[in-house]
């Protein structure tokens, strides 16, 4: 896909900024490349590669992130590690039938791991990334050591259709106009999602998520096209996914569409063997109460922690409070 970055940008220069926001100290730019691989079909996943040492951690983000949104979880845990593009996000290829559902996704994440982070202790998964890291267990149980599961069940099918503009922040966007006539009009459809947050304080998150594209005008970096209908032809339109998460967008693990066609996922959930932790933001309307309820009956052995002050993006809101949890699961799991 054509990738045009905006004049000047440095993916790598808001890291100190970061630093500073969180209290985390800096001694100068902290060690991080990014690498890409081939997977299945010849796409590329890229990712950010955090250290010189054999990667501890892997961290998958939500729908419509990126990589970056682990800068600073990654800078406040100071460990080897690998933040993943997921497939149709960041500098990631986008699939040609535009599915990403978290089985098909998982696929991909397995071939990139086993190039980038062939042992790791621990994963990540937030939202999209959390559905993905659940269907990852399923096909290939020894890549998952243990597992951090942030902000989403798969319970979620039941209620993102129903949710606000609001309520759904930033995912909104997902479902929002594909490309824009500039920059500044594509930080202005950030800002409305997050009207807490003073827009200038998005433009770098708009910036890595942001391409100028052959034609003057700006597009997203991930993949917003829904999928064809089972049997149908063709990739799908230029549409935006549908419900709130993308995951999946809306399609199960047989193809199938409907709002529970998730719920395959609590399945595969209770059959993971390994120490899994929930982290559900305080005020995410992602995780309601019967979720977290059902995650606990699947799951009687997991930890459960609610994070206050946080939304949704757990590791954007509280990145320094979700890195601390991390390590100590690490550490005494």
């Amino acid at each position: 896909m054509d990738d045009f970055a905006a004049p000047h940008y440095n993916e790598f220069g808001f890291l100190e900024s970061y630093a500073r926001h969180e209290g985390i100290s800096w001694t100068g730019p902290p060690p991080v490349t990014r690498r890409t691989v081939t997977v299945a079909g010849g796409r590329r996943l890229s990712a950010l590669v955090w250290g010189a040492a054999p990667p501890e951690i892997v961290l998958l983000h939500g729908i419509g992130q990126n990589a970056h949104t682990w800068d600073s979880v990654a800078m406040a845990l100071g460990r080897p590690l690998v933040a993943l593009d997921l497939p149709g996000h960041g500098h990631s290829d986008w699939r040609d039938d535009a599915d990403y559902r978290p089985w098909t996704n998982a696929a991909a994440v397995a071939a990139a791991m086993a190039q980038l982070a062939p042992a790791p202790r621990l994963v990540v998964g937030m939202s999209l990334g959390g559905l993905t890291l659940i269907a990852l267990a399923a096909q290939q149980p020894e890549l998952i050591p243990r597992a951090v599961i942030v902000d989403i069940t798969p319970g979620v099918g039941r209620h993102v259709r129903g949710l606000t503009t609001a309520q759904r922040g930033a995912v909104a966007l997902v479902s929002g106009p594909p490309t824009f006539d500039s920059f500044e009009s594509m930080l202005a459809a950030a800002a409305a999602t997050q009207p807490g947050r003073p827009a200038e304080s998005l433009r770098p998150g708009v910036l890595h998520n942001s391409r100028q594209l052959a034609d003057g005008r700006w597009g997203w970096r991930y993949d917003a096209r829904r999928p064809p209908a089972p049997g149908a032809g063709g990739t799908g339109g230029a549409g935006t996914g549908a419900g709130g998460t993308g995951a999946g967008n809306g399609a199960g693990r047989d193809g199938g569409a409907g709002p529970d066609s998730l719920a395959a996922l609590w399945d595969d959930l209770e059959g993971m063997t390994v120490p899994v932790m929930l982290v559900r933001g305080a005020n995410s309307w992602y995780i309601h109460d019967d979720d977290q309820a059902e995650f606990a009956r699947r799951q009687p052995a997991a930890r459960i922690e609610v994070v206050e002050g946080s939304g949704h993006s757990v590791q954007s809101d509280r990145a320094s409070y979700l890195a601390g949890l991390i390590a100590d699961f690490l550490a005494t799991s």
